[in-house]
């Protein structure tokens, strides 16, 4: 049996990685959970992107946080997926998304009374409706500035884009959710 600080061929030890891991998982599983919205699918490209980032960590130039690299990975599995499944797409999300009444307890919230939770709860359906008629990219990159709260350059570097280019589509998806908001189309 090989002892656990075997260092692997890139010579990151299989510590560090785990660390990386650890550090890293639920950030990238919250991502790609409100992106797909669906609890196994989630789980499924979080197990690939890790296992992807540790096959090919010797290609890991450091030019990025390893944050920014496996949020890379992972929007890049994201977008495999629905491209192989592109007419699967909504009758799994009908069957397997996310509830909407869990979806809202992610939102911090003081609003205690029975209404304000259910006015909670519906303006988070409109979100995800909005959301939802985003594209693909608009979508990432909405989810990525206000889930996960990254900066606009993390994003870019993310993506692959821009800085200005992640400011254009950030700007139309935040267009079209307010405007789905307020109720227009």
């Amino acid at each position: 049996m090989e002892p656990i600080s075997t260092v692997t061929a890139t010579g990151l030890a299989e510590e560090e990685f785990a660390s990386i891991v650890e550090s890293h998982r639920r950030q990238i599983f919250r991502f790609l959970l409100a992106s797909t919205r669906d609890v196994d699918l989630a789980e499924t490209l979080t197990q690939e992107c890790f296992l992807k980032a540790h096959r090919n960590w010797a290609r890991f130039r450091g030019e990025s946080s390893p944050m920014t690299w496996l949020m890379r990975i992972a929007i890049n599995l994201e977008k495999d997926h629905w491209r192989n499944r592109r007419l699967q797409f909504w009758r799994k999300t009908q069957t397997n998304a996310v509830d909407l009444d869990e979806a809202s307890e992610w939102l911090p919230s003081d609003e205690r009374s029975a209404e304000q939770q259910v006015l909670a709860k519906e303006q988070v359906a409109r979100v995800w409706k909005a959301l939802s008629r985003l594209s693909d990219r608009q979508r990432s990159i909405f989810l990525l500035r206000f889930v996960e709260e990254r900066e606009l350059s993390e994003i870019a570097q993310a993506t692959g884009l821009s800085e200005g280019t992640v400011k254009a589509h950030l700007s139309r998806a935040l267009g079209k959710v307010r405007a789905e908001l307020r109720g227009k189309k």
